[in-house]
């Protein structure tokens, strides 16, 4: 308005070519401040525009393409940034999908080393060739016989996967049993191992039998009662038999530990033994003569003890057995010696523990005191129990353990109180059986080697061997 007031007086005609000449000018205004867009590269400052400036916007100048090569720099930098971010996630899945590897201790279940259940094969070896009628030959190239196989895929996965749990646990108990350790520590450590990596489940996974740890003269059964203050000494000869299972396909494997180098060739006989078992073992192999060569084999063996030779003896009433679902003995023996009229044959797609035992005594056992191993009666008959406690003891059997062993520890941690009248009671009914520990003579040492073997209808597999033995 003050502007307005300070012009000088004009005329009509003036006014009219005056007002004829804004609009225009101000429609240049209007196109410049179009093509001239606020920005610091050009000279505007604070959002104004120099309104004295008429000219032309100079060819170098072009904000409009400018603005276009920032978007395709933006571009070039998005582009970039999903190229980074895909890489990440490609990364991300090899990471996902790379297999995990075992912890020190042991804590990752087997099931979760092997995510797609392809389990470790044990060791392949072929069935025995025999110079009689007997057809235990060229079984490999037999389609019939791989088809077979192919329906019991299920069952050799399951004792796959509890081999491989048997060889986790072991190798890493091999790692730290010394000489100081009472025997309940060793067995407790073992078994929480155990039902880590086989990811105990009720009947469903877990274990087979309590540990075995007997000492010295004492070859099979022995596993520490709750408050045994028995200690692991340096001179002691210690056989660890443990089993594990899944859905009732069970794995029986056991090795002698023996810290003092004099009972090396103790030990070698036995291993020796239990090796010439597997190789005779096999689809229509005859249990009496393989019992024949396993006694060659563990005789053929000294072992010189404090200035005394002693032949190595097979145990004479121990053998090995076959294997049935949640049945640890399921009715045929495996003989470690010649003789009797033992002609029964082994048979396609059976499953055998071939376990060999070695003494520098008798050679014969005998039952000891304190019974700790104890087994439902598979084929026990039915009992009208009347005490009350029997029969919540029963219960708690049949809910825990159905026919695989059991200790007294494993009842106490089911929850079992004051059980030991209960127990006497269903041993005296029939309805479980005691295994009391099984002793040589006092002075001698014993040992054992035991692997599971499935007669699978093309070759035999040693599904429990490994780099240890």
């Amino acid at each position: 308005m003050t502007e307005m007031e300070e012009q000088p007086d004009l005329k009509p005609t003036d006014l009219a070519e005056d007002c004829d000449e804004r609009p225009s000018t101000a429609a240049k205004k209007k196109k410049n401040k179009k093509k001239k867009k606020p920005n610091a590269e050009n000279g505007v400052a604070n959002g104004e525009m120099d309104e004295a400036s008429t000219e032309p916007v100079a060819s170098d100048e072009k904000p409009v393409m400018n603005g276009t090569e920032a978007v395709a720099d933006g571009d070039e930098n998005e582009e970039s940034a999903t190229g980074d971010a895909k890489k990440k996630k490609r990364n991300n899945k090899k990471k996902k999908g790379a297999k995990k590897t075992q912890t020190d201790p042991p804590s990752i279940p087997i099931c979760d080393l092997f995510p797609d259940q392809t389990y470790p094969e044990g060791e392949i070896l072929n069935h025995p060739v025999f110079t009689d009628n007997r057809t235990a030959r060229d079984r490999v190239s037999k389609e019939e016989l791989k088809s077979r196989e192919a329906s019991h895929e299920d069952m050799y996965k399951d004792f796959r996967r509890a081999a491989e749990c048997h060889r986790q646990t072991r190798q890493w108990v091999q790692s730290w049993i010394k000489p100081g350790m009472t025997m309940i520590e060793i067995c407790e450590k073992l078994e929480q191992s155990n039902r880590t990596l086989i990811q105990e489940s009720g009947l469903s996974a877990g274990l087979a039998f309590p540990t075995g740890c007997s000492l010295n003269h004492c070859a099979a059964h022995y596993t520490p009662n709750p408050g045994d203050p028995t200690v692991l000494k340096y001179e002691d000869v210690c056989k660890i038999d443990f089993g594990v299972h899944v859905n009732g396909h069970i794995i029986d494997c056991a090795w002698t530990v023996a810290f003092d180098p004099k009972y090396d060739e103790l030990l070698n006989a036995v291993r020796a033994a239990t090796n010439t078992g597997i190789r005779e073992a096999g689809i229509d192999a005859r249990l009496g003569e393989i019992g024949a060569a396993i006694q060659e084999t563990m005789e053929s063996h000294e072992v010189e003890l404090d200035g005394n030779m002693y032949t190595v003896h097979p145990i004479r009433n121990l053998n090995g057995h076959s294997i049935g679902p949640y049945r640890i003995h399921a009715g045929k023996t495996v003989p470690i010696v010649k003789g009797g009229e033992n002609s029964e044959v082994m048979e396609e797609n059976e499953i055998y523990a071939i376990e060999t035992f070695g003494s520098t005594g008798k050679g014969w056992v005998h039952d000891d005191d304190d019974c700790s191993h104890y087994m439902k009666n598979f084929d026990a008959p039915f009992k009208n129990l009347r005490v009350q406690k029997t029969k919540q003891l029963i219960s708690t059997i049949n809910k825990s353990f159905g026919t695989l062993a059991f200790c007294k520890r494993w009842l106490e941690r089911a929850g079992a109180e004051r059980y030991q009248l209960s127990l006497r009671q269903l041993c005296d009914e029939g309805l479980v059986d005691p295994y009391p520990p099984l002793s040589d003579i006092k002075g001698c040492y014993t040992a054992q080697y035991e692997h599971t073997i499935m007669l699978r209808p093309t070759c035999k597999e040693v599904v429990s061997r490994g780099t240890d033995y």
